[in-house]
């Protein structure tokens, strides 16, 4: 299994970036996946899961309204959207398949994990 997370990069607070995470290895289209961060010096935290068909969603209180979750199963893609960026949402955020096809929260429940895209918020 392999998860290439990609988008990160330097924003202005304020602004906007897209993630993607493409998946190869498993059956992508019954797979819950999630989107986790750490930033530096802190734990891994929960960000936004999505079902295996897209129709259940979970967001972690800090980034609801800001950012969307959402795959597109025909690309074995899940990406995340992040608007009205702030300088706490910098940290490396990962991504991570759930063989449960529910929005899994807690980072246990994820048996893969992509490498990591750093997002720095620049004030």
């Amino acid at each position: 299994v392999q998860l290439q997370a990609s988008g990160g990069g330097l924003v202005q607070a304020g602004g906007s970036l897209r993630l993607s995470c493409a998946a190869s290895g498993l059956t992508f289209v019954s797979t819950g996946m999630g989107w986790f961060r750490q930033a530096p010096g802190k734990e891994r935290d929960f960000v936004a899961a999505i079902s295996w068909n897209g129709r259940s969603t979970n967001y972690a209180d800090a980034v609801r309204g800001r950012f969307i979750i959402s795959r597109d199963n025909a690309k074995n893609t899940v990406y995340l959207q992040m608007n009205s960026l702030k300088p706490e949402d910098t940290a490396v955020y990962y991504c991570a398949a759930n063989l449960n096809p529910g929005p899994q929260r807690g980072e246990y429940d994820y048996e893969y994990w992509g490498q990591g895209t750093l997002v720095t918020v620049s004030s």
